[in-house]
């Protein structure tokens, strides 16, 4: 499945990521994207930026060499009820917003809590993706949470780190098998990104691909087989 956008990727910024913002440039340009998005972390991230980061977004060029450029944010969940840790300041600033779990900023409850929590995320208008719902240490009620993706117009991501061996999220490749059937099941659309945290990753969706090919998904529910997909990400709920 060919693939043409990746919007969620990571810089030294991020405070664990190993590459800057142009070197993620020109590995997009590299790999054939036609548009590149970055989403560091949130401030409950430690080591992450400070709000001051996402608000000086406007020097950033919209086009840098031949590959569009957009800059988002992923934000973290920080509770059960699905609410997140950005600002007004940073929402108005941003292109898009990823929401996810991570250790770092939420405990991992029981399937009906974390189920809450991404639910939760997904009923506010700004989230357009749910980034890696893979995990098998935040355990997830898969039903409800694709057919809460159809009802909300949220994108849910198939994460191309999460197929890395040595990932620290567990399960992923049979839980993202099952997240596919069941997108598939329930007509829910879906993004692949890379996650990158070494430019070399951005736009390298190899994993995914070939899962995606194997499984014969349509890729009409897949939005980034098409650069128009970008306006799902991007336009309001």
């Amino acid at each position: 499945m060919n693939l043409v956008f990746d919007l969620h990727t990571h810089t030294t910024m991020s405070g664990h990521a190993y590459c800057t913002l142009l070197e993620n440039i020109q590995c997009a340009r590299d790999n054939g994207l036609q548009a590149y998005g970055i989403s560091e972390h949130a401030p409950a991230m430690p080591g992450t930026v400070s709000e001051m980061y996402f608000i000086n977004f406007k020097v950033i060029p919209k086009e840098v060499y031949g590959v569009k450029i957009f800059c988002g944010v992923e934000a973290n969940i920080i509770d059960y009820d699905g609410n997140i840790d950005c600002s007004k300041l940073i929402c108005d600033r941003v292109d898009y917003m990823i929401a996810s779990m991570h250790s770092h900023c939420i405990e991992a409850g029981t399937m009906a809590q974390n189920t809450s929590a991404i639910i939760g995320a997904m009923e506010n208008p700004l989230i357009k993706v749910i980034g890696h719902p893979d995990d098998s240490r935040y355990p997830l009620d898969y039903d409800a949470v694709v057919q809460a993706a159809v009802r909300t117009g949220t994108l849910i991501e198939l994460n191309n780190s999460s197929l890395h061996p040595l990932s620290a999220r567990k399960n992923g490749v049979e839980n993202i098998k099952t997240l596919i059937g069941k997108c598939v099941e329930y007509g829910a659309k879906m993004i692949v990104n890379s996650d990158a945290h070494f430019c070399f990753d951005v736009g390298d969706f190899t994993a995914m691909s070939a899962l995606l090919d194997e499984m014969e998904v349509p890729e009409s529910l897949v939005v980034n087989t098409d650069i128009s997909g970008l306006d799902y990400v991007l336009n309001k709920k």
